[in-house]
């Protein structure tokens, strides 16, 4: 999915994220009121027993004594000429959960302020909460009367809610009678196009959207929406097509561009999303966000060189350095230069790309074999990260298998499968870590384990049948699960591979080397190899599984799976 199409919906929409002007019912019901300082109006006259109920209400509310609170402040409402009365009146209703005497207070609310957009909002959320479909007719008519801008605001407000109440439907049916009544008032129609896009209904959204748009056609905030719902739809060029518009529209909208682009390079139009990228830095040359977008974009085209130019330029700017140095990092890695791929990951220091840099930085150690070093980064990782306590531990597993200390990886991840024994990632490990401690039960028991959950693993499947081929004579067993692999994933090297061995067990040789070779085209791996070696001396093709066999060894001499081909068929120690 495009970054850009996970934006919710009613936060990305511009002028859309408001903060609510009342608490809302559901969050008024889950803080408690505030301390109840309350003031009437200079001009509202106060006779004797509505002060001695203001005043209780403002002792019970500081000793948290709600119930009394809300008869006072009800009582006082009815006699004084001060909306705020009432208003406070329901909002304690609210967090009480007291319908009845909300509904109460609300009406003396209205009586007293009809124009008040917070008390129609809270007319209408129970309205629409008690299936009242007329009241919530009647106080939105109401709400676009008073303040049509606030109706939409005020709605998109109350969708939040009502999503989680999964009042949506209902809500969408009260609009729908509404807009009945004014077919022709855009802010409705783009407020429905909304609701219909949270039931979730994308053609129905689209259709409200169009409609909109044909009464307000420069609509900016209507045209985002209309493509959002095409990205969602998966049709990225109209979602483009609508953007752009957007664009030319508000060219200085910066979260507007940053969407076009997004776009742009989703849809490969590369060309384009670089050419408004430098529009923009005709303007404002030292942009970051810009720059940024620049270098991600040559990226994607491997152009690093260009990239690299403008990552450097974003180096010093200190909102930037951790995703410029992260990013230069990657550069330097495919570079093939770790220690300077691994002092840029170093300089990323905090922020949200700090965990990825220090694994990377892990990774290439590791590939070094500089494990000391790697053991003192993963301990510094597990008091730095706590949260990401999970994948330190499958980075330490890793550093004991690459010092062959299988023992302590096992260990490792046994302890991490206390915390989360059904996670994946942490049973597949220690499978493959089990494999190597001859401890084919484990094995066995944590890939049927991930199985279970998920049986088109094609990992799993892989490991689960090659261990059955390679260490033991269940074959038939062996032979279901790498026919399951093989046939979700024909063109994987690894499923080929094992297919392929698995015929080689079975008394196939020839038939193996046909499997065993085409994985080898698709992936010239070390143990692929070494498979192909022993089939073709097994056929009596000594000569040729010397050469193929040295040809591989003069660039791989201290592989573990040629080394022990080496021993066994060329009578050579290691």
């Amino acid at each position: 999915m495009n970054k850009w199409i996970g934006i919710a919906i009613l936060s990305a929409l511009s002028g859309c994220a408001l903060a609510p002007e009342q608490p809302a019912e559901n969050e008024a019901a889950a803080v408690k009121p505030e301390g109840l300082d309350f003031r009437v109006n200079r001009n509202t006259v106060i006779d004797e027993e509505v002060l001695y109920l203001l005043m209780a209400a403002e002792m019970a509310g500081q000793r948290n004594q709600y119930d009394l609170a809300m008869d006072a402040y009800l009582q006082a409402a009815k006699r004084v000429n001060d909306p705020r009365i009432a208003e406070r009146a329901v909002k304690i209703g609210l967090f009480l959960k007291d319908e009845r005497r909300t509904r109460e207070a609300l009406s003396i609310w209205l009586e007293k302020d009809g124009k008040n957009l917070g008390a129609r909002k809270f007319a209408v959320m129970l309205a629409l909460k008690n299936g009242d479909r007329g009241a919530a007719v009647d106080h939105l008519n109401a709400m676009l009367n008073d303040d049509p801008a606030g109706f939409e605001a005020g709605m998109l407000e109350m969708a939040k809610i009502l999503e989680k109440e999964g009042r949506v439907q209902f809500a969408y049916d009260v609009l729908d009678e509404l807009a009945r009544q004014r077919p022709d008032q855009a802010g409705l129609l783009f407020v429905q196009a909304v609701f219909a896009s949270l039931l979730p209904n994308n053609e129905l959204a689209q259709q409200k959207i169009d409609r909109a748009l044909e009464l307000q056609p420069d609509w900016n905030k209507a045209v985002i929406f209309q493509a959002q719902l095409a990205g969602r739809a998966g049709d990225m060029a109209k979602a483009r097509q609508f953007l752009e518009k957007a664009v030319k529209q508000a060219p200085d909208d910066k979260q507007l561009r940053k969407m076009l682009l997004e776009v742009l390079i989703n849809t490969g139009g590369f060309d384009e999303a670089i050419k408004l990228c430098q529009s923009v830095l005709e303007d404002k040359p030292d942009d970051p966000e810009t720059l940024f977008m620049l270098a991600v974009i040559y990226l994607q085209q491997n152009q690093s060189d260009k990239a690299e130019n403008y990552l450097e330029k974003l180096v010093s700017n200190p909102d930037w350095e951790s995703q410029a140095s992260f990013y230069l990092g990657k550069i330097e890695q495919e570079r093939q230069r770790p220690d300077k791929a691994i002092a840029w990951f170093d300089k990323v220091g905090e922020g949200n790309y700090a965990f990825d840099a220090d694994m990377a930085a892990l990774s290439l150690l590791m590939a070094q074999k500089r494990f000391d070093e790697v053991e003192s980064r993963i301990g510094r990782m597990e008091t730095k990260y706590p949260d990401r306590r999970l994948r330190v531990l499958l980075a330490k597993a890793e550093l004991f298998n690459q010092q062959s200390n299988y023992s302590e990886a096992f260990g490792v991840l046994s302890e991490a499968l206390k915390e989360v024994p059904d996670n994946r990632e942490v049973l597949y490990a220690r499978a493959l870590v089990a494999e190597r401690l001859d401890k084919l039960d484990v094995l066995e028991a944590d890939l049927l384990k991930i199985l279970e959950k998920k049986p088109d693993d094609i990992a799993a499947l892989n490991a689960l049948g090659y261990t059955l081929t390679d260490r033991t004579n269940r074959y038939s067993e062996a032979e279901k699960y790498l026919e399951k692999a093989l046939a979700l994933q024909p063109d994987e090297a690894v499923v080929i591979d094992s297919y392929g061995w698995l015929q080689f067990k079975l008394g196939k040789p020839e038939q193996a080397l046909i499997y065993l070779r085409k994985a080898y085209e698709k992936q010239a791996e070390n143990e692929i190899a070494a498979h192909i070696a022993e089939v073709l001396w097994s056929l009596g093709e000594q000569k040729e599984a010397k050469e193929f066999f040295e040809g591989v060894y003069k660039k791989f001499p201290d592989d573990e799976y040629l080394l022990e081909f080496k021993k066994r068929f060329l009578q050579v120690t290691p």
